[in-house]
Order: C-alpha cells, then structure tokens, then sequence
C-alpha cells in the first residue's frame, strides 16, 4: 500500500486542521490506518489508529478528546481532524498502515509526511 499525507499547514494555537491521507492497493480496507507525528529532534510517535471497520479507535493521551481518526473505504483515505491546536503539536504528521489488528500503536508501512505548525 502507498500512502499520500496532505493537508498540513501554518494554523493559530486554538484552531483546527484537517488531515487527509490518500492511500492505493485494493486492500486498504483491511488495514489497520494511523498517524504518527515527529516533532524537530524528537523521535517518532503515536499519534491514532482506527481498525479496518472503523468501530475501533485508539488514541495518544496528549491528542485524545482534540482529534479525530475517520476513515473512509470507499474512498482509500483516512483523516485525522484536529481540533484546539497547541504549539506542541507542531511535527511532520505521517499516514501510516498495516495488515494486523495489534499492536494497535505500532505499524510497518508509513508515506511522506506533511506539516503542521501551530504558532503561540
């Protein structure tokens, strides 16, 4: 599967952004779909999951009750709505993927990133 991030981009502390990651290969819904974010000189981390129904959602404690993992099959794109922005969360935010249902914070394949800053 490949995995094209976009929508990232300069936003205020309190403001909101919306995610977008286009992915190919006809089973993407059978894929477990994430988001990793790496901020400058810090190591890569969770961000959000959601299995391939779309029942089941994870979340990083620093992001949860703020952002959103949806995700749509019929369109091969998951999103991540985030919602009152803090300036920690500016990274390079990355799609991510993988076939198994668990670990649900841990996955092998990952495009390009985009990025988002959030200015105080």
């Amino acid at each position: 599967v490949q995995l094209q991030a976009s929508g990232g981009g300069l936003v205020q502390a309190g403001g909101s952004l919306r995610l977008s990651c286009a992915a190919s290969g006809r089973t993407f819904s059978s894929y477990r779909m994430g988001w990793l974010r790496q901020a400058p000189g810090k190591e890569r981390e969770f961000v959000a999951a959601i299995r391939w129904g779309g029942a089941s959602t994870y979340y990083a404690d620093s992001v949860k009750g703020r952002f959103t993992i949806s995700r749509d099959n019929a369109k091969n794109t998951v999103y991540l709505q985030m919602n009152s922005l803090k300036p920690e969360d500016t990274a390079v935010y990355y799609c991510a993927a993988d076939p198994r249902s668990w670990p649900y914070n841990a996955f092998n394949y990952w495009g390009q990133g985009t990025l988002v800053t959030v200015s105080s």
